[in-house]
């Protein structure tokens, strides 16, 4: 954010007194780096005082010497809530995310039921009241069932859906026909479809080709190939269709080559995760069944290629597809590597994650900005709000020391999936408070106050 000559950015007259005001940090925004003062009052960001200008404040935060970010924005997590709690729900799974700077979850729709209709959508969000730590967003899924789409849009979802290989019939858009009627069905509406690339036919093969349950086995199931295949088809039918859509999660050097040469096609944007750029395939045979996910771990070649990538700005977003199991699910024995539910938790280390990637000197601290708040704020219809440092927007803030390292530990973890794959890994930071809306809602590491979070939805 360039400096505005010395003046303080104001979004009203507040008599000179704010309710909060954070001193002595420099802001990061996705465009760069400033010294500036944070003024917030009514839950907002109302002014961006220059350094050494006065100001007042009902309570002020000393924070000479640390950076101020915006609260980040996990574009991918599964909640697990209705259905599946056992595994993780709305209070664990925030508390996870605010512990971990991601003040915005934007939470998938395959729970119990899947989010499918407008009745399910607007039960989804009536059970958050009171529940939550900080603010959700709720993705819908496209079903068979086309006409289920205007009352879901009706709703204002921060996106919908579309699968295109291993989910259940209802689904399942496997071909490319069926994938170009889906998109068509959005026609006039600015919303945002998410596509998780894959081919069900390739699938399909290699399950009845090979039964030897290895992990190899399931590597070969999912190959990069199917990867590539789903990410042209989804940019060519999103141009065809002219929709506006989210490639998720990609981690193959094939993949990667596919959307650097086909994503100018479309309105398009894509996704990866912090595991996909530091595990690579031979980390099963370390963790084995707490990395089970999908798509699978790659080669060191692929791993090399998604962070070639990530540096030049061809990854738009890293999202965490945050998806707990118990402990006690991902230990239980298994006919096949194939079986063991795949998922894995999130929510508390993309931060820490991603600074490890500013550490090694990958990215910086705009760029982790960029990919983790106002991205995909922006993408997912929330960008007047979130994702930014800025007059007017929520005072969703992190104060982040680099004089003191942090060391992430299973023993800390909050999710029900009681681990992280991150275990054991220090970065060069602290993140010591976080802020909801001005509100302060984690003091050095420590969840304080009530739930406060809320159910917020794509903007018109």
């Amino acid at each position: 954010m360039p400096a505005s000559s010395g003046a303080t950015d104001t979004l009203k007259e507040n008599g000179g007194m704010f309710e909060t005001l954070i001193r002595g940090a420099t802001i990061v925004n996705g465009q760069g780096l400033d010294r500036r003062d944070v003024g917030i009052t009514d839950g907002r960001i109302a002014a961006l005082v220059a350094p050494g200008e006065t100001a007042s404040a009902r309570r002020v935060f000393d924070a000479a010497g640390a950076y101020l970010l915006p609260g980040l924005v996990d574009a991918h997590a599964h909640l697990r809530d209705p259905g599946l709690t056992h595994k993780e729900d709305f209070s664990s799974g925030t508390h996870a995310a605010a512990l971990g700077g991601v003040t915005t979850v934007l939470d998938m729709p395959t729970d119990e039921p899947w989010t499918a209709t407008a009745e399910q959508l607007a039960d989804k969000m009536a059970m958050t009241e009171a529940r939550i730590h900080v603010d959700v967003g709720f993705q819908t899924v496209i079903s068979r069932n086309l006409s289920l789409i205007p009352g879901l849009l009706d709703l204002a979802p921060v996106s919908f859906e579309l699968f295109t290989a291993d989910v259940p019939d209802d689904f399942l858009f496997a071909g490319p026909d069926v994938v170009a009627e889906a998109l068509n069905a959005f026609a006039g509406s600015d919303t945002l479809i998410g596509i998780s690339p894959g081919d069900q036919s390739m699938l399909a093969h290699s399950a009845m080709r090979d039964r030897t349950g290895t992990i190899a086995a399931f590597e070969a199931s999912r190959p990069p190939l199917a990867e590539a295949i789903g990410i042209a088809r989804a940019l060519i039918a999103a141009a065809s269709a002219q929709a506006r859509i989210h490639v998720r999660q990609i981690n193959s050097e094939l993949g990667v080559e596919t959307w650097s040469r086909l994503r100018g096609m479309a309105d398009a944007s894509v996704e990866t995760t912090p595991q996909n750029l530091f595990f690579t395939a031979g980390d099963y045979e370390l963790q084995g069944a707490n990395l089970k996910a999908s798509p699978p771990l790659r080669s060191p070649l692929d791993v090399a290629a998604l962070r070639t990538a990530l540096r030049a700005g061809l990854i738009d977003i890293v999202a965490t597809d945050h998806a707990p199991h118990t402990p006690a699910e991902k230990a239980a024995p298994y006919a096949a590597f194939a079986d063991i539910p795949g998922g894995l938790p999130g929510l508390q280390t993309l931060l820490q994650a991603m600074l490890k990637l500013v550490d090694e000197g990958l990215i910086a601290l705009p760029d982790l900005v960029r990919m983790c708040a106002s991205n995909p704020a922006q993408r997912f219809g929330l960008g007047r709000r979130k994702g930014k440092l800025a007059v007017g927007y929520d005072a969703d803030i992190l104060i982040l020391d680099p004089r003191q390292s942090s060391t992430i530990a299973n023993a800390d973890q909050v999710s029900r999936a009681g681990y992280t794959p991150f275990d054991g890994w220090t970065v060069g930071w602290r993140l010591t408070n976080v802020f909801l809306r001005g509100r302060e809602i984690v003091h050095e590491g420590e969840l304080i106050g009530t739930k406060v979070g809320h159910v917020v939805t794509r903007e018109s």
